[in-house]
């Protein structure tokens, strides 16, 4: 009993297991060699294998791919996703060279690619056996390819007209195969073979074709859909799917419904479906019947008409700031009139409803966000959803108050640059430069690198003030800045020099004190450069804050000086100054008084020597005054007898001199006397008186004037009375 019951448990589990078998189709196993069948070595190569499968059930299935070489597993591996496969060869040597095949089992039903392979003609012509040449479509031909006289490792491959159908290789020279033949008609099959001889390789020519003709298997699906034409959008489409001139044996096949790649629904003899059919959804449906190695396909497509246009979502105004009152108008502009009208369309917001208020049918009014935002509105009737597109809104930042600035150094009477610039705002920006309120120049900023710059010139300091920037994105909206603040330079006026003391008024002397001044108007600091006679004057200690200072003049300083004031705008010179050392008064007064002592020094050595050397002993005999020698001076002479009882006395009378006639004539005249000696002892009746000598000193030079005449004799003695 209890056995029984274990048995009838295990049944129980094995029809439950095949009634939840799920229901899948592999439409198709393919191989692809890349980058090419035919490749050079070292070349990197990757096998791709590539499955279409179908299934009704929305959980993944498990796949296993197998690669094959010559026939040879040489790589496996189970996936759940519906990638391709990838089997790479990383620098392709000879060794690598082979028939590559793709196999692919899902829950025990396995299908193989077609093989490819490279190939090479050279050895004895193949021969091929068919066991048969007639057969029924699904069925199987064996062939043998033959290798006349050819040993060694050699591969056969068969072709299907230029189709490779399958390939192996074999220790020996025939190789035997089965062909699966797909569709009906004649086909036309021929074999080749390569033998492998060290690392050479030879490929015969083809054999002869044998022709192989495949009978259709009667059994066809059937797809039937209604309604079939005048369908809309919403529309329900009923969908069934059979097998026609069924055979006893057509029973183990399987029909598949699918639209387009999605599997709708699949079963044994008959399967049908409903749907709702879209615009936007492929309708091509297919009814699929597989038998083992045969597959029938029968594929409709009907014609979906649009019920209603995908909305669009359109934002009012165009151009729209942070913060800003925006109005989101979602709109379907077209849709069957017939079917609906414009009170069956339902619209809805479908992203950020928050904030958002319906004012009315498919209008919804609220305020812009700080950041960018994408948004997207739904149109609804009859069953159908439709979205619009995303529509991005980037609102816009308000601009603010522009900064003014100058760019460079601003000097009066020349050309500067003014600066705008607004820390905050979107592109673009319209820039106004206002002088005294007054609109004067433009300046439109598109580009983020641009700078609103305005060329402008002032006649004054204060001018500059007078300037302010106006900035704007948007037309109802202006920002004011500040008034222009700067440091204008002046430039500098040309110098003025003068002095003190004023030199029209005045000499000056050595010893005396003198300032050069330089004076000029303009904008500080200012710098000063002294010069005399074209070189530059380096001396510290004669620089001050107000000029150019000479404690105490020499002859030295006198020269022509000029100076060079700058400042930041400009470098000017003034006019030549001649200043004019005289010598000093005391010097002067050393002078004169050396000329005038130094003649009567002379003049008194003279007189002191004379008397030294003469006594007061004798009368006097006659007194001569010195004259000019002229034609006469001989009979002068000889009046006088040399007596030697007669002495001369010398008697220096001053005159008074003419003042019309310094420095014509200078000196002294000369008065000699005559003193007669008496016998000694005797008496002289003539009374003569006393004699003497009397000096006279004639005028003295003009003062500063020391000439040598001074001291010279160069007149005769006049006689006197």
């Amino acid at each position: 009993m209890g056995l029984l019951l274990l048995l009838t448990c295990s049944l129980l589990s094995s029809c439950s297991v095949v009634h939840a078998q799920r229901k899948f189709t592999i439409r198709s196993v393919e191989l692809f060699i890349e980058p090419h069948v035919n490749v050079t070595r070292g070349t990197n190569v990757t096998v791709r294998c590539r499955a279409l499968v179908s299934s009704l059930d929305q959980e993944p299935l498990s796949r296993e791919y197998v690669i094959y070489k010559d026939n040879k597993n040489v790589y496996t591996k189970t996936s759940i996703t519906p990638e391709d496969l990838l089997y790479p060869l990383p620098h392709a040597r000879v060794a690598n060279t082979g028939n590559y095949r793709c196999g692919i089992t899902i829950e025990g039903k396995r299908i193989k690619s077609e093989d490819k392979k490279l190939t090479v003609t050279g050895l004895s012509k193949p021969v091929l056996r068919l066991n048969n040449t007639e057969v029924t479509e699904g069925d199987e031909v064996t062939a043998k390819c033959e290798a006349p006289g050819e040993t060694g490792s050699i591969f056969f491959s068969f072709y299907e007209g230029s189709k490779v159908i399958t390939e192996s290789g074999v220790n020996g020279n025939q190789l035997e195969a089965q062909l699966p033949l797909s569709s009906t008609g004649t086909h036309t099959l021929h074999c080749t073979y390569v033998v492998f001889i060290m690392q050479d390789l030879f490929k015969s020519e083809e054999s002869d074709a044998v022709h192989v003709t495949v009978r259709e298997f009667t059994s066809t699906p059937v797809l039937e859909i209604y309604p079939l034409s005048d369908v809309y959008e919403g529309d329900r489409l009923n969908l069934l799917c059979t097998i026609r001139n069924p055979l006893l044996d057509s029973k183990s096949g399987y029909l598949y419904l699918s639209q387009g790649m999605t599997m709708l629904t699949a079963g044994v003899s008959a399967v049908n479906y409903t749907v709702v059919a879209k615009s936007h959804v492929p309708a091509e449906f297919e009814c699929r019947f597989e038998m083992g190695r045969i597959e029938k396909v029968t594929t409709k497509q009907i014609a979906v008409t649009e019920l209603f246009s995908v909305p669009k979502l359109t934002i009012s105004p165009a151009e729209v700031f942070q913060g800003d009152n925006i109005t989101l108008t979602c709109r379907s502009e077209i849709y069957v009139p017939g079917r609906i009208n414009n009170r069956d369309l339902i619209y809805s917001l479908s992203s950020f409803r928050e904030g958002f208020t319906k004012m009315s049918p498919g209008v919804f009014s609220g305020r812009t966000l700080p950041y960018e935002f994408n948004y997207t509105c739904a149109a609804q009737a009859r069953g159908v959803l439709k979205e619009s597109q995303i529509l991005t809104v980037l609102p816009k930042v308000s601009v603010s108050a522009p900064e003014i600035s100058v760019l460079g150094l601003p000097v009066v009477g020349r050309t500067f640059q003014i600066l705008c610039h607004s820390a905050v705002g979107s592109l673009p920006i319209s820039y106004t430069l206002l002088k005294n309120g007054v609109p004067l120049k433009p300046f439109r900023v598109t580009l983020p690198w641009q700078k609103a710059t305005f060329p402008v010139s002032i006649s004054s300091p204060q001018e500059i003030n007078s300037y302010r920037c106006q900035a704007k994105n948007r037309n109802e909206v202006e920002q004011h800045s500040n008034s222009l603040n700067a440091t204008v330079i002046v430039p500098l006026t040309k110098p003025t020099l003068f002095t003190h003391p004023n030199l029209t008024q005045t000499y000056l002397y050595e010893g005396n004190e003198l300032l050069l001044i330089c004076e000029v108007t303009g904008s500080p600091p200012v710098t000063y450069q002294w010069y005399r006679g074209g070189r530059r004057l380096t001396s510290a200690s004669n620089l001050s804050s107000v000029g150019y200072h000479f404690q105490r003049l020499s002859k030295e300083d006198g020269g022509s000086y000029h100076c060079e004031a700058g400042n930041e705008a400009s470098v000017v010179r003034s006019e030549a100054l001649t200043v004019e050392v005289y010598t000093a008064i005391w010097k002067q007064a050393l002078i004169v008084g050396a000329c005038v002592l130094l003649p009567a020094a002379l003049v008194l050595g003279c007189v002191l020597y004379f008397k030294s050397k003469r006594g007061l002993d004798g009368a006097v005999v006659s007194v001569w005054t010195e004259r000019p020698p002229d034609a006469g001076d001989d009979d002068v002479s000889n009046v006088v007898p040399p007596d030697p009882d007669v002495e001369y006395t010398e008697v220096v009378h001053p005159h008074s001199m003419d003042p019309a006639r310094v420095p014509l004539r200078k000196g002294t005249d000369t008065v000699y006397s005559e003193l007669k000696n008496a016998p000694h002892g005797a008496a002289d009746h003539h009374d003569y008186g006393s004699l003497e000598y009397a000096g006279l000193n004639g005028e003295q030079p003009e003062v500063g004037h020391c000439s040598p005449e001074v001291n010279g004799y160069h007149d005769l003695p006049e006689p006197v009375d």
